[in-house]
């Protein structure tokens, strides 16, 4: 199988790549800039720099996106999170739809931002979009997505949770602080985090291409999600120390603004299409997932 990656150099697309490689797949990675991307990609992989140089393909996983918890939320910086979602989706979709030989599959990538803030009502995939900034950020870029249906391919929207794993995303940020014994919950700490690990992540895409029934939207999260308390006090278990000092909300609010209801708000999501369909998860359990990871990093 050969397969069209953007945002291949990434944290999720970084460990997609060396899971195809390792199958004997082809990977080809669309990138911005090739020089980072092969500091961080297995020389296998294949980069290009344009759509139009990309050979024909079987699947299309797309991962694109800047990060929306790096920096504060300005309107210019919520364009900027904006357009490169639904910019690059929309040109992805426009090539497939130029191709001779459409590729049998797009893997798109989402969030489960798409929710919105929802308390504790447990949320499957065919629950309604939120109407805060990243839920409608969320529902306009499956939007584009979807689109893809158009010219004969199956698309599969992946509404993903916060990714765990040592060496990237919200966990290698937590670490340092928690190792310190700085760690604690983020304001009362009651909000939900639906969870996966990323080695769940990947095979779930994978999945996802394989499984020829499989289309419309997944919630890529393990099936028991977790409050935040509970998170916090899983970590501590798992790293030894003790987690009891919390970032109070309202020096979130002061410090982060708007993009402070990553850390405040939640969903309480489940994967109810992928395991009605089969998928088996390998990391379902919190602190099994946290033990496993850590364990291998160290």
């Amino acid at each position: 199988m050969r397969c069209l990656i953007t945002g291949g150099s990434g944290f999720i697309g970084r460990a997609l790549c060396r899971s195809l490689l390792a199958d004997g797949h082809e990977a080809i990675v669309l990138t911005r800039d090739p020089q980072r991307a092969r500091r961080r990609l297995p020389a296998q992989v294949a980069l290009i720099e344009r759509l139009r140089d990309a050979p024909n393909v079987d699947a299309v996983v797309n991962l694109a996106g800047e990060n929306l918890a790096e920096r504060r939320w300005t309107e210019a910086r919520k364009q900027a999170l904006r357009e490169s979602r639904l910019a690059t989706t929309r040109n992805l979709v426009d090539w497939i739809g130029a191709c001779k030989h459409n590729p049998r599959v797009l893997v798109s990538g989402s969030a489960v931002g798409w929710y919105g803030a929802r308390g504790d009502e447990e949320l499957a995939e065919d629950a309604a979009a939120g109407n805060d900034f990243a839920a409608q950020l969320c529902r306009d870029w499956e939007a584009e997505a979807a689109k893809a249906t158009a010219f004969g391919v199956r698309v599969c929207r992946v509404r993903t949770g916060i990714v765990l794993d040592a060496d990237g995303g919200a966990l290698e940020k937590m670490l340092l602080p928690f190792r310190l014994g700085l760690g604690g919950p983020f304001g009362d700490g009651r909000q939900w985090m639906s969870w996966i690990a990323r080695e769940d992540e990947v095979r779930l895409i994978r999945w996802l291409i394989d499984t020829e029934s499989a289309q419309g939207a997944y919630n890529a999260t393990a099936p028991m999600p977790v409050t935040n308390a509970d998170f916090t006090r899983a970590l501590g278990a798992a790293l030894h120390r003790p987690a009891i000092l919390p970032a109070p909300a309202f020096a979130l609010r002061l410090m982060l603004g708007e993009m402070a209801d990553l850390l405040l708000t939640g969903q309480r999501v489940i994967p109810a299409r992928a395991q009605a369909q089969g998928f088996k998860f390998l990391r379902g359990d919190l602190a099994a997932a946290l033990n496993a990871i850590l364990h291998t990093a160290a």
